[in-house]
């Protein structure tokens, strides 16, 4: 597994990845992402910001994940100081094809490595309630949840808060 840097000749085969994973999401009753979000937009501002990486094994994509310092200020709703720098993660996807191989683990993985490097303690994203793999993976990885919030952009969706300190 290798995960790089995004380029904009990746925004194209992301956008492939993200249309198999989303008729998954939404059968397994996730409506987090649908057809007008995540876009190529969005990863194109991913790429143009250093914020995009990717995953990939034997040449092929395997996954997806904006590493930001982007927090949303709904954070502050369960108790975290949006002020205090951290590494956020964003639209983390695997393709169906490498599931079960540690694809989003070693995106979260380079996430971590990203803020020692940074000099940053705080590792903190959010999923939606009904994203059960996320609700496995995170506590795996040694996050903690620390409370639901909702989302301004996203209304009538739950998301769950999570942080890990380095």
């Amino acid at each position: 597994m290798f995960v790089r840097p995004g380029q904009l000749e990746d925004v194209a085969p992301v956008m492939a990845l993200i249309r198999r994973v989303v008729p998954l999401m939404r059968a397994a009753g996730n409506l987090q992402w649908d057809d007008t979000y995540p876009n190529p937009e969005v990863f194109t501002q991913d790429v143009q910001r250093a914020n995009l990486w990717v995953a990939e094994e034997d040449g092929r994509l395997a996954g997806v994940a904006a590493i930001t310092m982007d927090q949303e200020p709904e954070y502050a709703d369960v108790g975290l100081d949006p002020d205090e720098p951290a590494i956020v993660v964003h639209r983390l996807a695997v393709d169906p094809g490498f599931r079960g191989r540690g694809v989003a683990e070693a995106l979260m993985l380079r996430a971590e490595d990203l803020a020692r490097e940074r000099g940053i303690k705080a590792l903190r994203l959010d999923t939606n309630t009904e994203n059960p793999a996320t609700r496995r993976l995170f506590p795996k990885l040694g996050y903690v949840l620390v409370g639901e919030i909702g989302l301004s952009f996203r209304p009538g969706r739950r998301f769950l808060c999570y942080e890990k300190r380095l």
